[in-house]
Parts: C-alpha cells; structure tokens; sequence
C-alpha cells in the first residue's frame, strides 16, 4: 500500500466515524509507510490533530472531532497494556505488532493535558539490523579515535547530545562490535529501544528506586567487562563510573551538553576532581543528525548566489581543516573546484527535498596539551580552541565536508547549526 493511500482511507474513516479499531491501525500503518520515527495524537481545545514527526520536523496529517478521542485513546491503551480508567496520571508502555512484513516496537506514552490525554507513540523498527560503525559515516581521524577508545581495555567513553542526535545508533554499533563471546557487556537503559543478542541489557525503574548510580553498584559485582550507562544524570552516577573505568572496565555513556568541549566543564561541574577527567575518559564525542539531500533532486548551486558571510565561513572551516583530513574525506577534483548541491522538488520524496538523515561527529582526543588545559582550569572555549589546532574536526568542519560531498545542502547546514546553538 502507499502512505497517499493510507492516509486518504484514514481520513475517509475518521470523517465517517468509522471503526475505531481500524482507524488506530491506519494511524500506525501510516507513519510506517511515511519511515516517520514519532506519532503524536493531541488534543486541542476544539479539535485533535495527529501529527507524525520525520527527518525532525513535525507534519500535520489530518484532525478530527474531540468526541472520537477517547475512543482512540482506550484503544491504543488496550494495545499497550496500560489502565484504561486512569487518566489522571501520566503511563507508558510498549506495543509489539508486525507491519508491513515489519517487527516494530512501539513505545506509547499517555499525558494528562487541560483537555484530554495526549499521546506519542515513537516507533523503532526491529527488522532494522543495527548499523556498524564504519556505516554512520565517521571517517579517517574520528573513526580511527573511536576504533582505538572502545579497543582499550578501560576507560571513559562519553557521547555528547542534545535530543535528536543520533546516540542511541552511535552506542548501540560501537556495542555491536564490541560484541564478542569473551566479553561480559551490562547496559542500563532508559527505555531499551533495541534488544541486542549477548547483551546483559536492563532498564532502570526509579519507582522502586532501581536507579543508574544503584544499578551501577550492582552491576560491578557481576563480573562486567564493558558497561554501558544510559546517561551521566547525577554526580554519584558520574563518580560510580569513573571508578569502574579506573578498575579495569570500559565505560560508555551520554551527558547533555552542545559540544565535546563543553562536557569537561559539565563534569568539572557534578564536582569532579580535576585529575580524574585524563586519568580516565578517553574520548568525548559530539554528535548530530543532519538532513541528506534526496539523491534525485538535488541540483548545483551556484556560488554567486551564496551571501558573502557564508563564503567566507565556508572557506574559514575548509582552511583550518587538516589538508590530509580534507583529502581522505573529499575528492581531490572537489576541492579544486568547490561545488554545493541543494533541493528542487521531487516525487520521490514526496516533494519534501530530504530524503532520511546523515550523522555528524566530532571526537575529542584526550592529548597531553587538552590534559594539562584541564589540569589547569582552562575554559571549554580554548579546550575546543586547542583541540582544532591539534585537527580535531569540528561540528561545523564536518558539516561542511558533508556538504562538499555531496550529501547536504549549505542551507541546511547553517540552519541545524544556528538550531544547535540557539
């Protein structure tokens, strides 16, 4: 079937009030159709929109009449195991279902609002095989990082992000290949989004107090060779970890922060002893997902029309680039001749220009000069300052390198940059 097709049924159905059964079903079938990863079912004060999220944006699909909602709403709840007269308290759990020839996941999660229970499903695609490291295009210096920090036999791994970043794909491949029968691999996950084979993988339950820094204290009398932690949230998480990394275990982790520089300053933060930070993280990675051009809709842009502020951002990031770096990363012809692509409209990707999304990372290496700046008290500013000296590959940089191959525009590149640092 196609996603037009689906959704022209779905509002047929909704506008006769046909069965509710069918049209929760239509509701799910859509989204996997249009490869959206959320569905949001929100109720407003006169109507209720559904809205599906792809590629980060929310698009609206079609509304209906407050009536239908609650309908729709103990149906999905019947789907997912969850109490169907309890509205007043937020509830969530998961659906498992095949579409499509499709083995999905759905997480629902139920909200009180001022005038019905909001809904949002995020989906997660099990028939998905989990992509290994050299597939998320990290390439030449920041692959080779990664590679050599999750071949050590301990120390801190940590992955900076806002939401949407991309880090669940990112821990999950670098567990893939960590993967091996003479390893004992534990994670704590809040939610497990992929069940893996040969992975101790647990989700934490902060209502009967089975929380990171407990699961932690536990999980190092299990005899654990690498250990995954969903998030740095508190500072005894924080400190549980570095002791592990300390005593011969490999520790992977995420913390909220903008970029890989900013992540010292926030543990610095959680009351962290200076010394510690070199003696045990090994690397820090930023991350981020950015639009890929439809590969049958892009067209040349014509530099002449760029602003002139752009130019030169441009040629600032491809000058401080590592000319070796630039070299393993973009042909040799692109560079002599810089050309950008962007979008035109397109059938095959609904006319929506993008067509799923391209990772983009920046790994910084604990050196002996960033050990001494922390030692020292230097700011997160001229950490990130020293580390591009010594060619780390800033988030701008690669965003750039993406897009002189070919796989972004620059007007999307600016526009996730100015988001990112909003």
């Amino acid at each position: 079937m196609k996603y037009s097709e689906v959704v022209e049924d779905l509002k047929n159905m909704v506008y006769k009030w046909d069965n509710i059964q069918k049209v929760c079903d239509y509701v799910i079938l859509a989204a996997v159709l249009w490869e959206s990863s959320d569905i949001h079912i929100e109720p407003l004060s006169s109507y209720v929109r559904l809205r599906y999220r792809l590629d980060w944006e929310l698009r609206e699909i079609l509304e209906y009449q407050n009536f239908l909602h609650s309908w729709i709403v103990a149906r999905f709840k019947i789907m997912s195991d969850l109490k169907i007269d309890e509205s007043r308290v937020p509830q969530d759990w998961r659906i498992s279902t095949t579409i499509e020839w499709k083995s999905l996941d759905l997480r629902v999660s139920t909200l009180p609002t001022v005038h019905w229970e909001k809904v949002v499903m995020r989906i997660v695609d099990k028939s998905k095989k989990i992509p290994k490291l050299t597939d998320l295009w990290i390439e030449w210096r920041n692959l080779r990082l990664i590679q050599k920090a999750i071949a050590q036999p301990n120390g801190v791994i940590l992955t900076s992000w806002p939401t949407w970043s991309g880090k669940s794909t990112t821990l999950y491949s670098a567990l893939t290949d960590l993967n091996k029968i003479d390893v004992n691999i534990m994670t704590l996950e809040d939610p497990v989004e992929n069940q893996v084979d040969g992975i101790n993988q647990s989700q934490v339950k902060p209502d009967i107090w089975y929380t990171f820094a407990y699961w932690l204290r536990t999980a190092l009398r299990q005899d654990p060779d690498i250990i995954m932690v969903w998030e740095m949230r508190a500072k005894e998480t924080v400190d549980i970890a570095i002791e592990a990394s300390l005593t011969w275990h490999l520790v992977l982790s995420t913390i909220h922060t903008n970029n890989s520089a900013e992540t010292i300053t926030r543990i610095l933060n959680m009351w962290v002893q200076p010394f510690l930070i070199p003696a045990s993280v090994n690397i820090i990675i930023a991350q981020r997902l950015i639009k890929k051009l439809c590969p049958h809709c892009k067209k040349p842009l014509d530099l002449k029309s760029l602003w002139k502020d752009t130019i030169d951002n441009i040629k600032n990031a491809i000058n401080i680039t590592d000319k070796a770096e630039l070299l393993e990363r973009v042909w040799a012809e692109k560079l002599k001749a810089p050309t950008f692509y962007g979008p035109v409209w397109c059938d095959k990707c609904d006319n929506m220009w993008y067509k799923w999304r391209v990772w983009i990372y920046e790994v910084l290496d604990i050196t002996p000069w960033v050990k001494e700046m922390i030692l020292s008290g230097s700011s997160a500013f001229n950490i990130n300052i020293q580390a591009i000296k010594e060619w780390m590959i800033s988030l701008e940089q690669d965003w750039i390198i993406k897009a002189l191959n070919w796989l972004t525009s620059l007007e999307e590149v600016y526009r996730a940059s100015k988001s990112q640092n909003a």
